[in-house]
């Protein structure tokens, strides 16, 4: 079992990517749960980020609840980022 972020540096460089990507869209949805202020840079950024992340998710689902729907739709592709990279990341350590 490799070790997480040591090994192969291609390995390493994928599992930082896949992190980061599901962390963006983490951060967004604790953004959205507590009304963080959206004309502020930073909680900006990070939304127009998670949008460009989730595109190709958002709104696979149709829930009423928009607390729920923002869960599920950038929440999908944060576990859909993790579990790609870290297969990938695996293999081509074993490599």
């Amino acid at each position: 079992m490799p070790r997480r972020y040591g090994g192969n540096p291609a390995a390493t460089g994928i599992l930082v990517i896949a992190d980061v990507m599901a962390l963006i869209l983490i951060l967004w949805i604790a953004f959205f749960l507590v009304n963080a202020n959206t004309a502020n840079d930073i909680v900006s950024w990070v939304r127009h980020a998670a949008d460009w992340l989730s595109g190709w998710s958002r709104d696979m689902f149709t829930i009423k609840s928009d607390t729920w729907r923002t869960i599920v739709n950038y929440g999908m592709p944060a576990v859909v980022y993790l579990l790609i990279g870290h297969a990938v990341a695996g293999r081509v350590n074993r490599s």
